[in-house]
């Protein structure tokens, strides 16, 4: 039997080529291609509780958001996800930071009725003291706008100092109790023991 290619045998094996080659770019392009706005129509943007922290861009220290849902763990820099809670962004002050803002948020998945409890802690003062942080937190529902619940403003005196900026509780409605805003201190980073 000859090997050699018969022309027929060469232009069969350079369509099949030419095929797979389309068949690639085709993929590239579809993987590439920008998602629209009407793609993302209805779909619903994560977090149920939204928990935020800011302070000054002017002041480079570290401080941290530590948050805790109902019979959940303790949310923070060292422990960044729980079943309900996770932080999205653990903000270094000017270490690493491109933005020139200097904060950190937590988003849950879900509102379980209980108490939450937000707690900031200054990992490293190497700004001014003492520093300025403006806590919000905010609920969403389903598909329907944010809903500012609560907002305080809290100063943090001194480098290792962890405060309980605010504790609330939520009904199983996901609102907020009343008479439930405390600020009596409940540690987070040891993990939410006393």
């Amino acid at each position: 039997m000859n090997r050699r290619s018969r022309p027929r045998d060469i232009v069969t094996q350079e369509a099949l080529w030419c095929l797979f080659a389309v068949l690639l770019i085709a993929l590239a392009v579809a993987k590439f291609v920008p998602v629209t706005k009407a793609a993302v129509e209805g779909i619903a943007p994560p977090g149920s509780v939204i928990v935020e922290v800011i302070w000054p861009p002017t002041n480079p220290s570290d401080v941290d958001l530590w948050v805790q849902a109902p019979g959940d763990v303790p949310v923070g820099y060292s422990n960044k996800g729980g079943a309900v809670f996770n932080l999205l962004r653990d903000d270094l002050g000017s270490i690493l930071d491109m933005t020139g803002l200097n904060y950190e948020n937590s988003y849950s998945r879900g509102m379980p009725a209980g108490e939450y409890t937000v707690n900031l802690h200054l990992y490293r003062a190497t700004g001014s003291l003492p520093i300025p942080c403006k806590v919000v937190v905010s609920t969403r529902d389903g598909s329907n706008p944010t809903n500012q619940i609560l907002a305080r403003d809290v100063k943090l005196m001194r480098q290792g100092q962890e405060l309980t900026a605010v504790r609330f509780k939520l009904g199983a409605d996901g609102h907020l109790v009343p008479g439930s805003v405390t600020t009596a201190f409940k540690p987070l980073r040891s993990g939410g023991k006393p």
